[in-house]
């Protein structure tokens, strides 16, 4: 099946889904690299939109993303990647998910979970070696 990279000048949306719980952990965009790359490896790749370069989810943090399974939506132009997330959280904000606020009524977001790993300690580590 070919994927439709081209409404998104050469990206597809792509949602990560837990495998076991079915919690949705973030969003990322893949182009065909980053596709490609996911799929030899068994890794979650993505193609980075601010720094323009392809980036393994948990190559800063350590808390990756393995590959159980691909959807593609019925348009093929979103993917649903469902994972085994290793480590405590994919957000870098310290989160298991990047979906940890819920907008309110009034406008203003209500923090809905705990933080699971302190970021701070977490991108300096990185930094650091």
């Amino acid at each position: 099946m070919k994927l439709d990279f081209d409404k998104l000048q050469g990206l597809v949306p792509t949602v990560v889904q837990d495998f076991a719980s079915g919690e949705v952990l973030m969003l990322g965009y893949m182009n065909p690299a980053a596709l490609k790359a996911t799929l030899a490896t068994g890794e979650v790749t993505f193609y980075s939109r601010s720094r323009q370069k392809l980036w393994k989810k948990g190559e800063q943090s350590g808390h990756r993303l393995r590959l159980r399974e691909l959807r593609i939506d019925c348009d093929a132009d979103t993917l649903l990647v469902r994972v085994d997330a290793l480590g405590p959280g994919v957000c870098h904000q310290g989160y298991r998910s990047c979906f940890y606020r819920r907008l309110e009524s009034t406008g203003t977001a209500a923090i809905t979970e705990q933080r699971t790993f302190d970021p701070n300690q977490v991108y300096e580590r990185s930094k650091q070696a």
